[in-house]
């Protein structure tokens, strides 16, 4: 299994644009240690290897759901109006990728 360093996490956290502090890394690198060891407990129980994935819990039909149903679209005035800032008649958002 591969050991999380802090230059792991500080490489993380630039691609996600995230700022912590030293503190806080050296926080979650004590988390990722504690999950860590779990898993290789988990890895140790026998046949666990062998067992499907889960994705939920239990097993769960989803007849509670309706159906898709085409309806007739907003106007464009009214699509718009609850926008805080419209330019040409596009909603304009604040840069995120750098």
């Amino acid at each position: 299994m591969k050991k999380v360093d802090k230059l792991m996490l500080h490489d993380i956290a630039n691609k996600l644009m995230f700022d912590m502090e030293d503190e806080q890394y050296n926080t979650l690198m004590e988390e990722f240690s504690v999950v860590l060891k779990q898993m290789e407990l988990i890895s140790e129980i026998p046949g666990v290897d062998e067992a499907e994935p889960m994705t939920f819990p239990y097993q769960i039909k989803s007849t509670y759901l309706r159906e898709d149903m085409a309806t007739k679209p907003l106007k464009k005035e009214e699509a718009l109006k609850n926008a805080n800032d419209v330019i040409n008649g596009q909603i304009r958002l604040p840069k995120v990728v750098g």
